[in-house]
Formats: structure tokens, sequence, C-alpha cells
């Protein structure tokens, strides 16, 4: 039995991909919201990359003292749109596993699905298009968190908490991540780098 944890901020989307996933195969599935999912220790973990939260997971993922989310490594599936090419990167520099296109049929989830419990890759062709016609992503995989914490509204002294960092040091990435963007100061950084796709 192969378990599944669907991570989502809606409940009725989580709940529907959940239905789905119990319906075609033999998976054990759990959903949940961002912050009530820290003990749950799944064989896949699905995500949205449209989700608000997405970022700051995707950022702390492949760095085991930062996880904030999953209690142990989980390979990571995400769903995805082709309009998003900047979180594509994103979702790669946090190495997913799976890549699926929101746009494609049930069926594709439960495959990849599959696939990734087996230890497999498994990428949409839509999205792997999508994925090489991108620009790649300026910033570093702890510069992305931490915009992504201050672009949700947290403070410095709350990122320099999460991420068990200094708070001159969150500073000092804010600055970084100013500086890579072009931007005139941080929200405008924020600004670019939403729209660009990065958190």
């Amino acid at each position: 039995m192969t378990k599944v944890l669907v991570l989502h901020n809606v409940s009725l989307v989580r709940s529907a991909l959940a239905a789905l996933l119990r319906s075609e195969g033999p998976f054990e599935v759990t959903s949940a919201g961002w912050r009530s999912a820290e003990s749950l220790r799944p064989d896949v973990t699905v995500v949205d990359l449209d989700c608000p939260g997405t970022t700051a997971v995707l950022a702390d993922h492949g760095r085991a003292a930062d996880r904030q989310v999953l209690a142990s490594p989980s390979p990571v599936l995400v769903l995805a749109s082709t309009g998003a090419p900047g979180s594509l990167h994103r979702a790669f520099r946090a190495e997913a596993r799976g890549y699926v296109d929101k746009d494609g049929s049930p069926g594709r989830l439960v495959r990849a699905v599959r696939r990734v419990a087996a230890g497999e890759r498994f990428i949409d062709a839509s999205l792997a298009s999508a994925f090489m016609e991108a620009d790649p992503v300026p910033l570093s995989p702890r510069e992305l968190s931490v915009l992504a914490r201050a672009a949700e509204g947290d403070s410095i002294v709350e990122i320099a908490r999460a991420l068990h960092l200094a708070s001159g040091t969150v500073r000092n990435y804010m600055a970084a991540a100013t500086r890579k963007t072009g931007a005139r100061n941080l929200i405008d950084a924020i600004r670019i780098s939403r729209r660009e796709g990065w958190v």
C-alpha cells in the first residue's frame, strides 16, 4: 500500500484529489493543509505549485535542517501549469521527482504517483517543453526561501527563527535577492519574483 500525502490549501480540492487517488489504486491517502502535516511520513507527497506557501515548502525540502512540513524525506510530485515556468524551475531545484500538468487527465496523476513511489521520475511532455523554454531562476534556494516567507508577510525575526538563521543573515539574503532581481527594494523584488513565478 503506497502512502500518499496531498498538500493543498483549499479543502475541497485536496479532498477531491484524495478521493480520486483512493478510487484508482492501492493508495493510503491523507490530505492536509501545510501546517497540519508535520508528523506525516508518506511515500509520495503531492503538491500544487499554485498554492500560497508552496515556495517555502519547496525551498526548504532539500535541506534536512529546514524542513517545515515533512518529518522525513519524501519524493515530491508537483501539479503545475505550463504558464508558470518559474515554478517548474523552483520545483526542479527542490529535487521534485514528478511533474504533472494540471490540464491533463486524472489518469496521468495516478500513473505519476505510481512511478514516483517506485523511485522513478515522471514528467508530462507539456511541462518539459515549458521548462526548457524558461529562463533560469537567478536566486539560490535559500534566497527563494527567505523571499517567499517575506512575501507571506513574515518579519525578519520570524524568518530567522523558521530557517534557523541570524537576523543579519536574513537581511543579507534579502539584499542579495533584491540585487539579483534588479529590483529597487524588497517589495519590488517580491513583485518581480511573483510575476516570474519564482515565489
